[in-house]
C-alpha cells in the first residue's frame, strides 16, 4: 500500500492543523494506522495509532488530550487533528501502516509501510 501524507504547514502556537494520509494500492481497512514524527536532531517517535475499525486509539503522553487520530475506511484515509499546538510539536510527520497495535506503537519493526513526511512548523 502507498501512503501520502498532506496538511502540514506553518502555524502559531495554540493553533490547529489537520493532517491527512491517503492510502492506495492495498486493503486499507486491514491495517492498523499510525502517525510518527521526527524533530530536527531527534529520533523518530510514535505519536498516535488507530485500530482497524477506528474504535480504539492510542497516543503518546506528549500529545494526549491535544491530538486526535481517526480514520475513514470508505475514503482510505487516516487523519491527525492537532490542537493547542506547541513549538515542540515542530517535526516532520509520517503516517504508517502495520498489522498490529503493539507493532505500530513499537515503531520500525512493526511498520509495513511508511508514507513520505509532511512538515509541521509551530512558531512561538
Amino acid at each position: 500500500v502507498q501512503l501520502q501524507a498532506s496538511g502540514g504547514g506553518l502555524m502559531q502556537a495554540g493553533g490547529s492543523l489537520r493532517l491527512s494520509c491517503a492510502a492506495s494500492g492495498g486493503t486499507f481497512s486491514g491495517y492498523v494506522m499510525g502517525w510518527f514524527r521526527q524533530a530536527p536532531g531527534k529520533e523518530r517517535e510514535f505519536v498516535a495509532a488507530v485500530s482497524w475499525s477506528g474504535g480504539n486509539t492510542y497516543y503518546s503522553d506528549s500529545v494526549k488530550g491535544r491530538f486526535t487520530i481517526s480514520r475513514d475506511n470508505a475514503k482510505n484515509t487516516v487523519y491527525l487533528q492537532m490542537n493547542s499546538l506547541k513549538p515542540e510539536d515542530t517535526a516532520v510527520y509520517y503516517c504508517a501502516a502495520g498489522s498490529s497495535i503493539s507493532g505500530v506503537r513499537q515503531g520500525t519493526n512493526g511498520i509495513h509501510h511508511w508514507g513520505k513526511g509532511t512538515l509541521v512548523t509551530v512558531s512561538s
